[in-house]
């Protein structure tokens, strides 16, 4: 099956060859997305509700363009650099999944970037 790739023209460039998402069919692959500015400078170091509200944004956005909406995330892949940022971010989280909750697991690893706190890869269903 062809796919689509989808970059939002708003965002910055990529910091390595990769798609924001990939639209096949109904089903919407999203990246893992870092809160990255231009340059791939980090946003809101040490501080995992700014970094992560950034990223459900960038997310909230990519999936728009491509024809959906948070509502449409089936699962949601989580990495966070920190086990003690696991409330904090299971409270922003929660904002932008108020309802339908997606399948999702969370892991604690190391990350690409050293300052960044949290990393979230989703896939939407539309339809």
């Amino acid at each position: 099956m062809p796919f689509e790739p989808i970059n939002p023209p708003q965002f910055p460039t990529p910091i390595a060859p990769y798609s924001a998402a990939v639209k096949a069919g109904n089903t919407v692959y999203v990246s893992g997305v870092l809160a990255l500015g231009e340059g791939g400078v980090v946003l809101n170091p040490g501080n995992v509700r700014l970094q992560t509200k950034h990223v459900l944004d960038t997310i909230k956005t990519t999936l728009e363009v491509a024809g959906a909406t948070m509502a449409d995330v089936a699962m949601n892949h989580i990495f966070l650099k920190y086990l003690g940022d696991y409330a904090a971010f299971n409270e922003v989280y929660a904002e932008y999944f108020p309802d339908a909750r997606p399948a999702r697991y969370c892991l604690i690893v190391e990350m690409v970037k050293p300052e960044c706190l949290v990393e979230i890869a989703s896939v939407a269903h539309i339809g």
